[in-house]
């Protein structure tokens, strides 16, 4: 069986349906979209088991920008993903990103603090007293500063965005297919098919690998090194009698984070850099909060030592394992195989702005509105990072 589209999007989770999205409404693109997603439950992509929060706290201007452009989409949401006057249900809510700093921490902080107002990121450095003032639940003994996003950074639901691009993209006459990629079959400088593992070969102009953590093995079948791997990350909800009033979302000098959600919290923290190894299974890393968070949590928050773990469940990050940051657009021997992978655990927030990008990049062979060329494949070939320093 054969088929043909305009423009393929293999993964239809939060970035290749963004995509779609913003390819449909396109007004100098007139083609046929077709999306490939292996799982219309959506329950293992890292979309639906992500922490799904939004911030404009980066060390680098382009993904300041990029976070800018999210949060904006989402509080204008209804003009973009209404259909027949059915707004998506994303429940944003704008309540700040608290990045702590002991001394060893506060020239970073400073440093992404004055990247971040250059970029007029409504961000306030904050002294130990006034972060005690501010929030009275919170230890600040060991503390430098702290620095608070006022607006535009709190968190959301991720499959109520998700599933609002994929809603008003098929209303706009997108395809989606449950199908898995086998292969991409390459002649020269072209990807002219993909291969299905049910056999059906699907001919296209352009195609975009949206795949997530498979992102590398498709690139592998067309010939090109992606140097992206999946890394685990565990979330866990519990529930304690304390009081936050006001609570942010909090990231502790330690790299751990909580923030509220429903009636209680969630948290999380990255395995140690020997643990933190490839792997792509979904068991729960139990020992990471009897051993390593509790105790973070409990010092930080002294109304958390009685707190009580409810629920926990694992997902991964695309892990761009060069410099944390995405790759974005064509490889250079490659001319219609256009890449978006290794968000390194920012992909739902930058979904909005990449999507428009890749958007841009299909219709125009270029960026338009935002220049995000410095996420590109020339630092991935040439083996020079451009490192995010603020990775949670």
């Amino acid at each position: 069986m054969s088929m043909q589209t305009d423009v393929l999007i293999v993964g239809g989770a939060a970035i290749g349906s963004a995509a779609a999205f913003f390819l449909a409404t396109q007004p100098n693109f007139k083609g046929k979209i077709l999306v490939l997603e292996q799982d219309f439950s959506y329950e293992k992509s890292a979309t639906a088991l992500s922490a799904a929060s939004i911030r404009h706290q980066f060390s680098t201007p382009e993904n300041i920008r990029l976070s800018q452009f999210g949060s904006s989409f989402l509080q204008n949401i209804a003009n973009y993903l209404a259909v027949d006057d059915e707004v998506p249900a994303v429940s944003f809510k704008d309540r700040g990103y608290l990045f702590l700093a002991t001394p060893n921490g506060i020239s970073t902080l400073k440093s992404n603090h004055s990247v971040q107002k250059s970029e007029n990121v409504d961000v306030t450095l904050l002294t130990p007293s006034q972060l005690s003032f501010r929030y009275a639940w919170l230890n600040v003994d060991d503390l430098a500063a702290g620095s608070i996003g006022n607006r535009g950074e709190g968190w959301l639901d991720a499959n109520g965005l998700m599933q609002g691009f994929r809603k008003k993209a098929i209303s706009l006459g997108v395809q989606y297919k449950q199908a898995r990629v086998e292969k991409l079959k390459r002649a020269g400088r072209k990807i002219i098919s993909a291969e299905l593992t049910d056999g059906t070969s699907i001919a296209f102009d352009k195609v975009i690998n949206a795949s997530g953590i498979g992102a590398s093995a498709l690139a592998q079948t067309a010939g090109i090194r992606l140097p992206v791997e999946a890394r685990k990350r565990t979330i866990f909800f519990f529930t304690s009698s304390a009081q936050l009033e006001n609570c942010p979302m909090v990231i502790d000098p330690s790299g751990a984070y909580f923030r509220p959600e429903g009636e209680g919290f969630i948290c999380g923290i990255a395995p140690s850099s020997q643990d933190d190894v490839e792997c792509d299974d979904f068991v729960i890393q139990h020992h990471l909060f009897e051993e390593v968070l509790w105790p973070i949590l409990a010092a930080r928050v002294p109304g958390f030592e009685a707190l009580r773990l409810k629920r926990s469940w694992a997902g991964h990050y695309d892990m761009n394992t060069l410099d944390q940051n995405v790759i974005l657009g064509a490889h250079p021997d490659v001319d219609n195989l256009l890449f978006a992978n290794g968000f390194s655990g920012h992909g739902l927030q930058h979904s909005p702005a990449i999507g428009r990008a890749l958007s841009e990049l299909v219709t125009f062979g270029e960026f338009r509105t935002l220049d995000l060329a410095a996420l590109g494949w020339s630092r991935i070939v040439n083996n020079r990072p451009y490192l995010e320093a603020n990775i949670i």
